[in-house]
């Protein structure tokens, strides 16, 4: 089992819910993931919205120096804004250990959730190449989040921030 510290950056504003909002436009489909372009970050994410209306988005900040991996809610969480908690995140054999900043007010209305941030190349290979992660906040109650599919979808947003740099 490897064990890894997630490297962390400053805050950044990330968006939450269904992308909707008209920053975001789509860009494509693929396995059960949509990869739109956030026309005011000029980058690209992909997102999943699984049966239960949980969201995961993952993508690249403004400065593209590092990856982000957000999880989301409609569920009932005392999950506060801005309010940092130890997680140990678990993918395959590997370990990440490091802060989620919680996001609510700001975020589609009726979410809550909560981000890392990670510069960590292992971190993103893990998710693209796994079919699980699970999620071990510092409080709340452990959860798992469904992968399938991240290989290609991380693939399309690669795509997409090349052509958005050309």
């Amino acid at each position: 089992m490897t064990y890894a510290k997630l490297g962390f950056a400053g805050a950044l504003a990330l968006m939450a819910g269904v992308a909707q909002a008209d920053e975001f436009k789509a860009y494509g489909t693929t396995e059960g993931w949509n990869v739109y372009v956030d026309t005011t970050k000029n980058s690209c994410f992909v997102e999943s919205v699984d049966a239960a209306e949980n969201v995961v988005q993952m993508g690249l900040t403004t400065d593209r120096g590092v990856g982000y991996v957000g999880a989301f809610t409609k569920a009932e969480t005392d999950i506060k804004k801005d309010e940092t908690k130890a997680v140990a995140i678990l993918i395959g054999d590997d370990i990440f250990l490091g802060d989620a900043t919680g996001m609510r007010g700001n975020i589609t209305k009726g979410y809550s959730g909560g981000y890392v941030l990670s510069d960590d190349p292992k971190f993103f290979e893990d998710i693209a190449k796994q079919y699980t992660m699970t999620v071990f906040p510092e409080k709340e109650y452990a959860f798992v989040v469904n992968l399938k599919g991240t290989y290609k979808a991380l693939e399309m947003a690669q795509e997409c921030n090349q052509k958005l740099v050309q």
